[in-house]
């Protein structure tokens, strides 16, 4: 393998059989002898060694780039086909790629022939969206070694295998990483993300339900809290719980000491025909008479002296805990205005909590659900690099291209020095040579 090509030459020049040559070919002929299988294996094991030696050298190459290579991990985790959707929920489909504009809307033409979600779902798996959320949530640029987003998205799609079967519809997403807990964590995000965007994204009748409703409640609870507050502060100030319940006790009361005040004052008149003005049970009466047509008076809200006068003035309840009789028809009015409000928004926020929990069912219902048949799991093995194949394949072309060397070195040697062959490639190895750098 060391010697020039003049040496092989002059070496072929003194080895050739000049007078076989002469004897059996004509001058300007040059034969090319093929040697048989026979004779190369020959060949071969008279330098064995070489051979050896070059196989032993490939082997511990083969193995040291074997061994150099950074391992990989490989886990997959399978989806479920998707359930076969109506009409609404193929437009919710549809307008998701299209809302969509990284990377969706790629897949929005396909959607009016589809069959069912599951390309969709591949294609919302392979956006642009989707693969930024999932770098920004392992921070996969300072993982890949990677300056700008989109070397990042490339590397992250290369690192990532998504296949639909065509005969189940079952969804295959593959991920390759160097750790194995973060292979499995990226295969797992994917699925999640999938889930969020499909929800985030949905277009379909029950989903504007849903948001419209949420929205609407929003403003109504607000609406029933105003009313609520206005109600309240009314009562408070006014000292009202139920105006009819109230009304009622305070006739019913009015009543009472009505009778009471004529029974006492039936009571006084005949005592009076009896006895003068001075008797003490004439006296103890005519107490109880001005104290229960007191008592009426601020029940009614007569201001039946200066002193109910003053204490009005001081006091619109005239130190009562409810309001007077006169005052109930106007507060009853603005009560029942208050309470009708109230009352009303809070049926409004009933009905439309009703149709809300409804419309997210509904809406559960059309967005197509995401099943996953087998989650992923952290690998045991190895996914890459084939160390066997390497160090097989390595051993073995370091073999094949030493047995090649040495069956090309022997045929050359062997080959007629005024073969035009021969003295083209001396010619352009000799014109090489002398153009090499520090050669004469």
């Amino acid at each position: 393998m060391t010697h020039t090509f003049a040496q092989q030459q002059r070496e072929a020049e003194t080895e050739l059989p000049t007078e076989n040559f002469e004897a059996h070919e004509e001058p300007g002929q040059f034969p090319a002898r093929r040697k048989g299988f026979t004779e190369r294996l020959d060949v071969l094991w008279e330098e064995r060694r070489l051979l050896f030696r070059v196989s032993t050298i490939g082997f511990m190459v083969a193995i040291l780039i074997a061994f150099l290579i950074p391992k990989r991990y490989t886990t997959t985790t399978r989806l479920m086909p998707p359930d076969t959707q109506s009409a609404s929920s193929m437009m919710m489909l549809a307008g998701i790629a299209q809302r969509a504009g990284n990377g969706l809307g790629a897949v929005a033409g396909d959607l009016l022939g589809m069959k069912s979600s599951g390309a969709l779902f591949v294609g919302v798996l392979e956006s642009e969206t989707v693969q930024n959320r999932l770098i920004q949530q392992f921070d996969l640029k300072k993982v890949y070694g990677k300056r700008y987003q989109q070397d990042a998205r490339k590397k992250l799609g290369e690192n990532t295998s998504i296949q639909e079967e065509r005969k189940s519809g079952i969804i295959t997403i593959g991920v390759t990483d160097k750790s194995p807990a973060r292979a499995a964590e990226l295969a797992n995000a994917y699925v999640e993300e999938l889930n969020s965007t499909v929800s985030q994204l949905s277009t379909s009748s029950a989903h504007r339900e849903r948001v419209f409703l949420e929205e609407r409640l929003r403003a109504v609870k607000q609406d029933l809290d105003d009313a609520d507050m206005q109600l309240a502060q009314f009562s408070s100030k006014n000292n009202t719980l139920d105006i009819q319940q109230q009304g009622k006790a305070m006739l019913e009361a009015a009543g009472t000491l009505a009778g009471q005040m004529i029974a006492a004052e039936s009571e006084l008149e005949g005592l009076r025909q009896i006895y003068s003005e001075n008797n003490a049970r004439i006296r103890a009466l005519n107490a109880r008479v001005g104290e229960l047509r007191k008592e009426l008076h601020k029940l009614s809200g007569q201001d039946g002296d200066a002193e109910h006068s003053a204490t009005t003035a001081a006091d619109p309840s005239g130190g009562m805990p409810y309001p007077s009789l006169r005052k109930l028809p106007l507060l009853g009015a603005r009560y029942a205005d208050y309470y009708r409000r109230a009352k009303i928004q809070e049926t409004i926020y009933e009905l439309l909590t009703e149709q809300y929990e409804l419309a997210k069912v509904e809406e559960a219902k059309e967005t197509p659900s995401i099943k996953v048949l087998d989650p992923a799991e952290v690998p045991e093995k190895r996914s890459y690099p084939p160390r066997s194949w390497i160090i097989a394949t390595g051993t073995l072309a370091a073999s094949a291209l030493c047995a090649i060397w040495i069956l090309g070195s022997k045929g050359w040697q062997e080959t007629d020095v005024r073969d035009p062959r021969k003295v083209l490639a001396e010619k352009v190895f000799a014109t090489l040579k002398s153009g090499l750098p520090g050669r004469a």
